[in-house]
């Protein structure tokens, strides 16, 4: 049985556009501010104001986050039903019935864009998946920088480290995980949707590990949310991604961080089951990465006119 939720349906009665665009901020907008904060310090405060701030962003990375704060868990539920409602975001679950809430599942969410902001439809604080509690993967730089640990933290991102992969999965938490990652960004096109997924096996192999279901999950529209330049040259990619930066210049809604009102489609695929192997070897992940790779065609294929991407096409690389 499949099932579809709308964000703008489900939210409408409590969203205005102050409100989204304020979540949207809180979501996206926090690197920009500890920029800004530094920048601000440093060229604007004396120097013993300045060092205050330095150390109380310092602190700020330090402390741990209480992931469990009543007022992270309001704020997180704020976060998610507002940039639901923005875009808004559609949720399509082909085989709503087949999860059970209190089973693990490892979800493989493509394509990451400029930002996959489609997975907030996955979050805990939206409440349209039918599982009891999730985790997002995210680059581990994310729980260095003040605010958005806070912010990432509460909405229930955390570290793609494999041991830490592995402890969310073993305490019962689906995870969600964008198998292309910033590398994917470098192969954005505007007429493709480019995946980079054929190399990238570790998801897969912890999913044997585990003995875990895989789930495929595709956003329509995701790459439409900025308007993006790239500096080109293989040369130039293979500097960024030594010094691991990304030479792609993003911008949205008059020129700022906000994206644009691009309704997303987000489908979550049907669940591939795997048989638990402590110690998988490179054919078994190979044959099961396969079958994922295969789904997620599949999944494209099977929506996109439905979600009114009729001539676009998908290249797993």
């Amino acid at each position: 049985m499949e099932k579809v939720l709308n964000g703008a349906e489900k939210f409408s009665e409590s969203c205005n556009m102050l409100k989204m665009v304020l979540a949207l901020a809180l979501y996206l907008g926090t690197i920009h501010f500890n920029l800004a904060l530094i920048f601000f310090a440093t060229f604007f405060l004396p120097l013993s104001k300045a060092l205050l701030v330095f150390g109380l962003l310092l602190v700020l990375v330090m402390i741990p986050v209480d992931e469990k704060s009543m007022f992270g868990r309001k704020l997180s539920k704020y976060i998610c039903r507002h940039i639901c409602s923005y875009f808004p975001i559609t949720l399509h679950i082909e085989e709503v019935e087949a999860f059970r809430p209190n089973q693990a599942y490892v979800f493989g969410y493509e394509p990451h864009s400029v930002c996959p902001i489609g997975l907030v439809a996955l979050a805990d604080g939206t409440g349209f998946m039918p599982l009891a509690k999730t985790k997002f993967l995210a680059s581990t730089a994310a729980s260095y920088i003040p605010f958005l640990r806070h912010i990432w933290t509460w909405l229930g991102h955390t570290s793609v480290a494999k041991k830490n992969f592995i402890s969310s999965l073993a305490a019962g938490y689906s995870c969600v995980v964008v198998p292309g990652g910033i590398r994917e960004t470098l192969l954005m096109e505007p007429v493709y949707n480019n995946v980079f997924l054929k190399e990238r096996r570790g998801f897969v192999r912890i999913a044997l590990e585990m003995g875990l279901p895989l789930v495929p999950v595709f956003c329509f529209g995701q790459s439409n949310t900025y308007k993006w330049w790239k500096a080109r040259g293989k040369l130039i990619q293979n500097l960024a991604r030594i010094m691991k930066i990304m030479p792609l210049f993003s911008w949205g809604v008059y020129g700022s961080l906000i994206p644009f009102k691009v309704p997303l489609y987000v489908v979550v695929g049907r669940r591939i089951e795997v048989e638990k192997i402590p110690e998988p070897t490179m054919e078994q992940v190979a044959k099961v990465h396969n079958q994922f790779v295969e789904e997620l065609q599949g999944l494209f294929n099977r929506h996109k006119a439905q979600a009114t991407y009729t001539n676009l096409e998908l290249k797993i690389i």
